[in-house]
């Protein structure tokens, strides 16, 4: 009589007289995940063991990974660049003063980054 593993189409091998299941997980498309996406996924692994688990399991943490990544880089150049424009920070700045430029802009991508955190990546 077959198992309901072997009814379903699992296989076994035989490793030193144990029959173990030849388990194996869906491919997954190749996608680049960045800084944002390598954040998410420290996140998950950390703190929501559960979804990280599920994700990984059904072969959907990439694209999911890779989703955060592309959404939250649209946000943070949208965001930085809207930030720029109403604080003053423009080229002609960056041509006058360049010290007080890299100041501001840093400051400007430091807070829109800790935005970027709180609403997508650890969310």
């Amino acid at each position: 009589m077959k198992s309901l593993f072997e009814q379903q189409g699992g296989t076994y091998s035989m490793v030193e007289g144990y029959r173990i299941p030849n388990l194996t997980l869906p491919d997954e498309p190749e996608y680049e995940i960045g800084r944002f996406g390598l954040m998410r996924r420290h996140y998950l692994g950390n703190h929501c063991k559960g979804l990280f688990s599920r994700l990984l399991m059904t072969g959907k943490l990439h694209e999911h990974l890779a989703e955060i990544d592309q959404t939250a880089n649209d946000r943070f150049w949208l965001i930085t660049n809207q930030m720029a424009k109403a604080e003053g920070v423009t080229e002609d700045l960056k041509a006058r003063n360049p010290m007080e430029w890299i100041g501001r802009m840093t400051n400007i991508r430091n807070r829109v980054e800790e935005t970027i955190k709180a609403e997508l990546i650890f969310d």
